[in-house]
């Protein structure tokens, strides 16, 4: 009968290890999450850089951390089929800081946080896509899944997958 008693106090004891640790905290290891795109540029899409709309098309990313600075330089944004975009330059967030990578061509300002893709093609999908954030170790930070069947956070899509 003790036995049995210690077996159940040891079982028991497990589960509360297992269930004190929350289902989203694998979401967190990285401080950098993809908190939102705006995938489909209001108006007709045009990719030439004279007079396209590539610049309204961009996703958000953000700091999620209370107290670590990010630098940017060496993340990489892919979506499902292979588009890339590197941070080629130093691009620093601040805690709860975010920017906005923008298509089209500009000038990457902290000040205004945004960074432009220098690239008039539209990379993101108007009816769904996924889209991944990683690490400059290669490590994966985030994955951001969208379909156009209603609004995500900070554009216009609605968030299948995050984290």
């Amino acid at each position: 009968m003790r036995r049995g008693h210690i077996a159940a106090v040891a079982a028991a004891g497990a589960l509360t290890v297992l269930t004190a640790v929350p289902a989203h905290a694998t979401e967190y290891s990285s401080a950098l999450k993809i908190k939102g795109v705006q995938y489909d540029a209001p108006g007709r899409d045009s990719n030439s850089c004279a007079t396209g709309n590539t610049d309204e098309e961009y996703l958000t990313i953000k700091n999620y951390s209370s107290s670590a600075t990010v630098n940017l330089k060496g993340y990489v944004v892919k979506d499902a089929t292979g588009n890339k975009f590197t941070f080629t330059k130093n691009h620093t967030l601040q805690p709860g800081d975010y920017v906005k990578l923008r298509g089209g061509r500009g000038t990457d300002s902290d000040a205004h946080n945004v960074v432009y893709r220098n690239n008039c093609n539209f990379i993101w999908n108007n009816d769904k896509d996924t889209i991944y954030l990683y690490k400059p170790s290669g490590a994966h930070a985030d994955t951001h899944a969208y379909t156009a069947s209603a609004n995500d956070a900070d554009g216009n899509g609605y968030i299948t997958y995050h984290g």
